[in-house]
């Protein structure tokens, strides 16, 4: 994995990764990224040897038609540097690898160390029975205690299987470099992608987190058409309809009360102190 010197002294630099397959329901992780990349213009820096990850059956190379030439595209994972007015931020995404993934995750730590971030945002998405008529769920843990009470978020405490968002958090807090994860809550009886709310409320947390305005560009719009669209599909199914509206009531019982809003809003508090110090 060859690396680029666009990546050596960026202005006050974060990572943001994101993976395609298991961590990415509807694309809603992946679409953060796709979304910055586009938005501010990001320039590749170099993208990894798909021999060396990729099993093509799974992940299946692509051919399309530019200007009457067909181009191959092999799948891969890109890194992208987006300059944004007051810093630049790395962007990592590509499919979920295959094979290989210590050598795959040691190579991507290089590349972090390299570019020294502040901090590194890793975004998943996860199929749940959260009704698309409420706002995404958002589920955000940091690697130590001190950054979870800075970011107001929880101490990650997750057992289990895990994919390469897991172990990227992992070995990022293994060698001391400061690093979150925010999982989207995807309706499972809508998972077909694009899923541009999700995507949205991911973006709107990775703004939070670094304390940086992020054009947003049309994702309110297609968010909310994104809503009208799935309306309109289940509206003629009585069952779908009922089952929907038992999630919004579970939903709306456990919505915060009063000391968990004030809890969140100390947190906000602390956040802004920290950033304005």
């Amino acid at each position: 994995m060859a690396q680029a010197r666009g990546l050596r002294g960026l202005r006050n630099p974060v990572v943001v990764a994101a993976f395609g397959g298991w961590n990415d329901a509807s694309e809603a992780a992946t679409g953060v990224i796709d979304h910055l990349a586009e938005k501010y213009s990001a320039e590749l820096q170099f993208a990894v040897d798909p021999e060396d990850y990729y099993d093509f059956q799974v992940n299946r190379p692509t051919t399309r038609l530019v200007d009457g030439t067909r181009i191959l595209e092999w799948p891969t994972t890109e890194v992208l540097v987006a300059s944004l007015p007051t810093r630049d931020l790395v962007l990592i995404g590509g499919p979920e690898p295959n094979y290989h993934w210590q050598q795959f995750v040691a190579s991507l730590l290089s590349m972090v160390r390299t570019v020294q971030p502040e901090i590194v945002v890793l975004l998943g998405a996860m199929l749940t029975d959260a009704p698309h008529t409420r706002p995404v769920p958002i589920n955000g843990t940091a690697g130590t205690k001190q950054l979870a009470d800075e970011l107001g978020l929880d101490l990650s405490d997750y057992e289990g299987p895990t994919g390469i968002i897991g172990v990227l958090a992992a070995e990022c807090d293994g060698i001391g470099i400061p690093v979150v994860s925010l999982w989207a809550s995807v309706p499972h009886y809508v998972a077909e992608p694009p899923n541009p709310k999700a995507t949205l409320a991911l973006l709107a947390q990775v703004e939070d987190i670094l304390n940086l305005p992020i054009d947003f560009g049309d994702l309110g719009e297609q968010a909310d058409e994104w809503v009208n669209q799935v309306n309109e599909l289940v509206s003629d199914d009585p069952d779908i309809t009922s089952y929907i509206t038992a999630l919004e009531e579970r939903r709306d019982e456990a919505a915060p009360n009063g000391e968990a809003i004030a809890a969140e809003f100390e947190r906000y508090l602390r956040r802004r102190d920290r950033r304005r110090g």
